[in-house]
């Protein structure tokens, strides 16, 4: 039989003894601590009155556990408890032995005694409890003496733990201007230290800093507002120091603390104000429309969605020129252009402005109105503006047959500015890279420069400019759309060679071909063709022709009996007329050949005669014929080959001559837009022009077709003269006429001219050049009278 030794002390004692008196109660045939069941029956009979038999003999008292209390801090091993077996006579034939949780690091055993002793520092909060096992062997044997048996070893929780908030440090939020006692966050400290013994694991909370805003639960832990009215705007942030005390706060008890930030939240307690109640902008009336204007901003101390704003036009002249909308991210009010401005309608604009708060909260309305009002004077500035042509778009038809120099439109711009100045008008190239039309510079009179085409170009899309003579920067443009009106300018033709055949045996009034005709004219109504003979074949024999009143017409014989040896091929011309005003006709030939036919109709042979080889012309004579005309073909092409590779005398024809002519200007012309190079003001009034042209013009007038009476203008003329110009390959390119009565003798340089010098009386000098520098050395010692020797 197991027993236990003495305890560490008297509460082991106390706890030994109860766990004895508890076992003791049983009668067991193994030892308790190895786990056997216990007998059943026994703890019935001990309940109940009856005293019940034992099958066995009464064994000593067993132990079951042991106690030790924690953190022992002494130099020797700490006793536990003593194990004994009954059949232990105190010899040292006895061996114990210890196995299990902590055998022979945490516990050790004297296999002599059964003395169990600890040899580490225990602490409950690493572990609570052990379970060990004993075993009694026979020394000399090693036999069991007893069963094994199975004991715990509890550790004795002391104060030795201070209470940690495992989730510090805290942060919480609470609404700003909440209520005394509102719940802003709950704190809980844990005590490692056994809350079933004593009260070392009770806590009490307490508030060390953070007053007098806010206070704690000592129970709870729930931290809660302890000041009304606390305005985040005067402070936002509140750091708050929390302890928490074991031992139900008693003196000696352990603590622990924690700090917990508590911000305050916005709510919309402060109305937006507008810093300044007056705002001075201004805007080019050329801005566009969206383009801001400036900014206005109505300052709210809140912020997030308290401090959002929403800005209106309330009132002013300018709500319908201007708008008005909120940044979302700085909460300002852009001031934008909302329409087209203009400095010489309107000058000046003046806006109320409303900044007010989407969301409010209703227990803050005493502290409104949550909006604002503040005076926006606008001040439109002046800017130079390019012309504007109204109407902003033109639609012109023309008819193709119309003279050069002819007015189709007016294309009129006017300056916008105050200034009204000056405007020069002109076409813009690209738009019209054929230079089909000219604009007069300062009328806008928009004329033909070329013959137009319809059926070259039956559609002509142009740019007309118009630019400020002040400032030339200033363009304006206008896109004018030319419609090229058609007339009856086109003959009608074939649209195909037209080849036909006859039969020798054909019959009079027989169908040989149906022919059409084109016309690259469209009218209105249609085309309509007339079909007939040429007048010189009017009285035809042979043939006919028959109009299908369809625009096309049929070709039919007059006559049967046509021979191959007689007369091979038959040439028709037919006359083809359109229906235009006036009408235009061509002749068309339809070529028809004989054939001889078969009954059905269908073609044997065309030809009179058949062409075959001679029946004496051999193979290799053939051959033969054939290399002699390739020689030929060679010597042919190297003879021109040697004629392409002779050079050219170094002769000139009369018709070679070349003349040099210099021309003298006091000024320099700049082309068709150059308005500077001679005033052609006079040119205007075709009267005075015609009374002022000088006899070199007038003679050189004579040559030229005038227009008509549409187009009598000086514009007209010199339109005209540019065309036959163009037209001329071998022309000077000049692009405006001038007359020069004289040259060279007036000219402050003298004549540059070249031409007669070769006859003059004496040689030219160049002793100049060595007066111009070392530049020109080399002429003047080419050209130049040289005294010294001759420079090699």
């Amino acid at each position: 039989m197991w027993t236990s030794g003495s305890m560490s002390s008297a509460k082991s004692w106390l706890g030994l003894g109860m766990s004895l008196y508890f076992w003791g109660l049983m009668d067991l045939t193994t030892p308790v601590l190895s786990g056997a069941p216990t007998p059943p029956g026994k703890l019935e009979a001990f309940l109940s009155d009856k005293p019940q038999p034992h099958p066995r003999t009464k064994r000593s008292w067993v132990w079951n556990q042991f106690f030790v209390l924690e953190e022992y801090t002494g130099t020797d091993p700490l006793y536990v408890g003593k194990l004994h077996s009954d059949m232990d006579r105190g010899d040292g034939s006895i061996k114990y032995i210890l196995s299990g949780e902590g055998a022979g690091v945490v516990f050790t055993i004297d296999d002599t005694t059964g003395d169990i002793h600890a040899i580490q520092r225990l602490d409950r909060e690493e572990r609570a409890q052990y379970t060990l096992r004993a075993q009694a062997l026979d020394r000399r044997t090693g036999r069991p003496m007893e069963p094994e048996s199975e004991f715990i070893i509890k550790i004795q929780d002391i104060n030795d733990n201070e209470p940690k908030f495992l989730d510090g440090p805290y942060v919480a939020t609470v609404p700003e201007m909440s209520p005394v006692g509102t719940s802003v966050i709950q704190v809980t400290a844990t005590d490692a230290d056994d809350p079933t013994y004593g009260n070392s694991a009770r806590v009490v909370y307490s508030i060390l800093q953070g007053q007098p805003y806010f206070s704690v639960d000592s129970k709870t832990g729930v931290i809660r507002t302890a000041l009304m009215n606390m305005d985040r705007e005067a402070k936002e942030y509140y750091e708050v120091i929390i302890q928490a005390k074991d031992m139900g706060g008693q003196l000696g008890g352990l603590a622990g603390t924690t700090a917990v930030n508590i911000t305050l939240s916005d709510v919309n307690d402060n109305p937006p104000r507008f810093p300044q109640k007056h705002y001075q902008m201004s805007v080019l009336e050329s801005a566009p429309v969206s383009s801001t204007v400036g900014r206005v901003f109505a300052k709210d101390l809140d912020e997030g969605i308290n401090a959002e704003m929403k800005y209106t036009i309330v009132d002013g002249d300018g709500a319908d020129a201007f708008d008005i909308s909120t940044d979302p991210n700085f909460q300002v009010g852009i001031i934008t252009v909302k329409k087209p401005l203009s400095f010489e309608r309107k000058k000046s604009y003046t806006l109320k402005v409303e900044g007010a708060n989407p969301h409010v909260e209703l227990r803050f309305l005493s502290l409104g109105p949550f909006q604002d009002t503040a005076t926006v004077h606008i001040s439109v500035e002046d800017v130079d503006e390019p012309p504007v042509f109204d109407p902003g778009v033109h639609f012109v038809e023309v008819p193709e047959d119309v003279a050069i120099g002819t007015t189709i439109q007016v294309i009129s711009a006017k300056d916008p500015d105050v200034t009204n100045n000056s405007i020069r008008y002109s076409i813009d190239r690209s738009s019209d890279p054929g230079r089909f039309f000219y604009v007069d510079i300062t009328t806008g009179a928009l004329m033909t420069a070329r013959p137009l085409d319809r059926e070259e170009f039956s559609w002509h899309n142009i740019t007309v400019l118009a630019m400020e003579m002040n400032n030339p920067s200033q363009v304006g443009s206008v896109p004018v759309t030319i419609k090229v009106l058609d007339v009856n300018d086109n003959a009608p033709e074939f649209p195909r060679f037209y080849e036909a055949f006859v039969c020798e045996n054909a019959k009079a009034g027989q169908l040989i071909q149906t022919v059409s005709a084109v016309d690259q004219d469209d009218p209105r109504n249609g085309q309509h063709f007339y079909y007939s003979l040429a007048p010189e074949a009017a009285n035809n024999p042979n043939f006919t022709v028959r109009d299908n009143q369809d625009n096309t017409a049929r070709i039919l014989t007059r006559r049967s009996g046509f021979r191959q040896q007689e007369q091979s091929v038959f040439y028709l011309p037919i006359l083809i007329a359109d229906g235009g005003q006036p009408a235009l006709s061509s002749t068309g030939t339809l070529t028809i050949q004989v054939c001889g036919c078969d009954d059905g109709g269908h073609v044997l042979s065309c030809s009179p005669e058949a062409y075959v080889l001679p029946v004496s012309l051999s193979r290799g004579a053939l051959i033969a014929i054939l290399a002699c005309v390739f020689v030929l073909l060679v010597l042919v092409l190297l003879m021109l080959s040697l004629r392409r590779h002779r050079k050219r005398p170094y002769t000139l024809d009369d018709d070679e001559n070349v003349h040099e002519n210099i021309v003298r200007y006091d000024d320099e012309g700049g082309g068709e837009q150059d308005t500077e190079a001679f005033d052609i003001a006079a040119m205007w009034q075709p009267r005075e022009a015609q009374a002022e042209l000088l006899p070199e013009i007038q003679s050189l007038s004579r040559r030229v077709p005038q227009p008509r009476a549409a187009g009598t203008s000086a514009h007209s003329y010199v339109l005209a003269k540019l065309y036959e110009a163009d037209m001329d390959l071998w022309a000077a390119p000049f692009d405006s006429l001038q007359t020069y009565v004289f040259e060279g003798d007036g000219s402050a340089a003298g004549s540059l001219s070249s031409l007669q010098s070769a006859t003059s009386d004496s040689e030219q000098s160049f002793d100049f050049l060595t007066d111009w520098g070392p530049r020109f050395r080399k002429l003047a010692e080419l050209y130049g009278a040289s005294e010294g020797p001759a420079p090699r």
